[in-house]
């Protein structure tokens, strides 16, 4: 591949980072849902729980489609499937249609981020966990952004065609149209599957041999790794608004902000990682980010003005950001013959954005918004333990 098209392969593949990114529309998503439905807490977290109930399901069939078909092909595969959840929200806003196009993202969701970190590492040679940490930057510009639009949806009454706060999934489905026909028409080299006996062997032994890497102890302890930090991210992404609201008395749109704040540090870490991690050794940035993210959830846990709590949420957005590129680019190094494999694994530990919620909102409807820490605190205890994990 010529240096050009290699070029043009990265901004391609950086511009599906983005639309990955709408994944996270679904914590101020849900809170919007929940003020127009009058859901409670516990209810209200099914949405964001349900978009990473797919990630259990779906990401280790797609690592052995990957095998089948090519990146590339799955990668646009996850894009159609995204664009028809972002249309659904626009004919209405039951619960049953919500259900369904929050179940969509996440199905979609899952099979992108499945696939779009190894044909990252079929673009780019080197610096992986760097490149990897880029493309989390441009993802998370399309995180911040969503609070944003929707704020702007509900608040103008002309500009958004009736649809109100639901005029994010307008933008972004034209955005992940744009995304699809970008990718389509670029080339990109991507190595092909090479099985051990010559041929494809059956769904069934490739399902197994996808699970026995769990037997390895970096793979099971980067899994659960993964798995702390999307509970973390999305509970923090769905949570920092409710405790503005609880202990500042804020209105929804006003607490809104929260999100942003959280998605504009992450968006920071993602940017300035990319260049860190050149330089810096990885196990001493993932103490420092895992350390930023403990003394967030002391402020998130104890504080009560304005100043502290945006604090709390702005170490936790920065302390996470690189959280997520470190252990899967660790997992993925350790067991170069079966990346594919792994990289299934690592994404469906994404499901912890499932478990956390669902407990974090039973937490809170028994506590407060305190307890919804507690539990993500929990997360950044296990961080620490792979400390010893990074090389």
């Amino acid at each position: 591949m010529s240096n050009k098209a290699n070029q043009l392969a990265i901004v391609s593949v950086m511009f599906c980072f983005f639309a990955m990114g709408f994944v996270d529309l679904v914590g101020i998503a849900s809170n919007y849902v929940k003020a127009d439905l009058h859901l409670n807490d516990a209810t209200a977290n099914i949405f964001p729980s349900l978009v990473f109930f797919w990630f259990l399901i779906f990401s280790v069939p797609t690592g052995v489609l990957m095998n089948r078909i090519g990146r590339k092909r799955t990668v646009l595969l996850s894009l159609v499937v995204t664009i028809v959840s972002l249309l659904l929200p626009l004919f209405g806003e039951s619960f049953g249609l919500m259900l369904v196009s929050f179940s969509l993202l996440g199905i979609g969701n899952a099979l992108m981020q499945t696939s779009l970190n190894p044909l990252v590492a079929s673009v780019v040679k080197g610096h992986l966990a760097a490149t990897l940490t880029f493309g989390q930057f441009v993802k998370a510009i399309a995180s911040f952004m969503a609070p944003y639009i929707a704020m702007w949806g509900s608040t103008q009454a002309i500009p958004t065609f009736g649809y109100g706060w639901r005029v994010l999934f307008s933008i972004y489905m034209v955005i992940g149209i744009a995304a699809s026909l970008f990718l389509l028409t670029t080339p990109i080299d991507e190595p092909k599957h090479v099985y051990a006996e010559g041929k494809a062997p059956t769904v069934g032994h490739q399902f197994a041999t996808s699970f026995r890497l769990l037997g390895k102890p970096i793979v099971l302890l980067s899994f659960l790794g993964i798995m702390c930090h999307v509970g973390i991210d999305v509970g923090t992404n769905t949570t920092a608004p409710k405790i503005l609201m609880e202990r500042l008395g804020d209105t929804l749109d006003e607490a809104a902000f929260a999100t942003s704040l959280y998605f504009i540090f992450r968006t920071l870490g993602c940017f300035t990682g990319s260049f860190i991690l050149r330089v810096v050794n990885n196990r001493l940035f993932f103490i420092i980010s895992i350390t930023m993210m403990a003394l967030s959830m002391i402020g998130l846990f104890i504080g009560t003005s304005k100043a502290v709590l945006y604090i709390a949420i702005a170490l936790v957005g920065y302390g996470n950001s690189n959280v997520f590129s470190l252990i899967f680019s660790q997992a993925l190094q350790s067991v170069p013959e079966n990346q594919n494999e792994v990289s299934g694994l690592m994404i469906m530990g994404l499901f912890g954005g499932t478990v956390f919620p669902l407990i974090m909102g039973f937490a809170s409807d028994a506590i407060g918004q305190a307890g919804a820490v507690i539990v993500m605190a929990i997360g950044v205890a296990y961080l620490f333990t792979y400390i010893k994990s990074i090389k």
